[in-house]
């Protein structure tokens, strides 16, 4: 994939019944779910979410024995991925997959910035630009939230590993300040501490129609709203939930 280092390339969502998290999603966010196109006999079942427009925006599986517990990760892509997760441990953070490769898919590695996030950072094999992020669209992811132990120390780290800059921030009172991330030209989400009693982690907003009619699928589909829906700054609606499973993502539509 050709994306700029530092892009959001793709998400992922692990959980413990795959089945039930495609059926929820697919109603919910009004993706499309398929098998992974050219995976040989016997490879392990992962699915691919496509928005309406057909393009691919994230995966689906369910996690090896002893995995993460239900929840969404994002792949950033860089140019060189073994150099990439060195300099993420040599700046604090861990790897817990070291670079593997996995073919025609790329390279990969699962990591965490010093403050406990994981992620992971990716070397697409396909010639096509990513668009799982792409803001506007129906079904795409939309916004890439970091609530963190330390802010400011996330800010560094992630200017520093993906040249991803503070682009004005929010105040939020004894909170502090919600500061928008920009890369390649626009923004492509916020940074902010983490609320008392809560754990740092990364959020993942997906663009959907009118938001209040989103909240009754999530509702109907077992899900449970978390926060929201509220309007944030541009006119837009979101809001907070959790699947069945107990995998945390967001949604951001209109208010019609």
């Amino acid at each position: 994939m050709p994306n700029p280092h530092g892009t959001p390339i793709w998400y992922e969502l692990m959980t413990s019944d795959a089945d039930a998290a495609q059926d929820f999603y697919t109603h919910v966010v009004g993706w499309t779910a398929a098998p992974f196109p050219g995976a040989p006999e016997g490879a392990p079942d992962y699915r691919i979410f496509s928005a309406p427009d057909g393009e691919g925006v994230a995966g689906l599986m369910q996690p090896p024995e002893g995995g993460p517990p239900p929840g969404w990760f994002s792949y950033i892509g860089v140019d060189d991925v073994d150099a990439a997760a060195a300099k993420i441990a040599a700046s604090g953070g861990a790897i817990h997959m070291p670079p593997t490769d996995i073919d025609g898919v790329g390279r990969m590695a699962m990591v965490a910035d010093p403050q406990g996030v994981a992620f992971y950072v990716m070397k697409g094999a396909s010639p096509k630009d990513s668009t799982a992020f792409q803001r506007m669209a129906p079904g795409h992811a939309e916004w890439n939230e970091l609530v963190t132990s330390d802010d400011q120390a996330a800010l560094a780290f992630y200017a520093d590993q993906f040249g991803w800059k503070k682009d004005g921030a929010m105040p939020m009172g004894e909170m502090g300040e919600y500061s928008f991330l920009s890369h390649a030209g626009g923004v492509i989400g916020a940074v902010m501490p983490t609320p008392p009693g809560k754990s740092p982690r990364w959020n993942y907003f997906f663009r959907t129609g009118s938001i209040e009619d989103a909240k009754a699928r999530v509702e109907a589909s077992g899900g449970t709203i978390q926060h929201g829906p509220m309007e944030v700054p541009g006119g837009d609606w979101v809001l907070y939930a959790t699947d069945p499973q107990g995998a945390r993502f967001g949604l951001v539509g209109s208010k019609g």
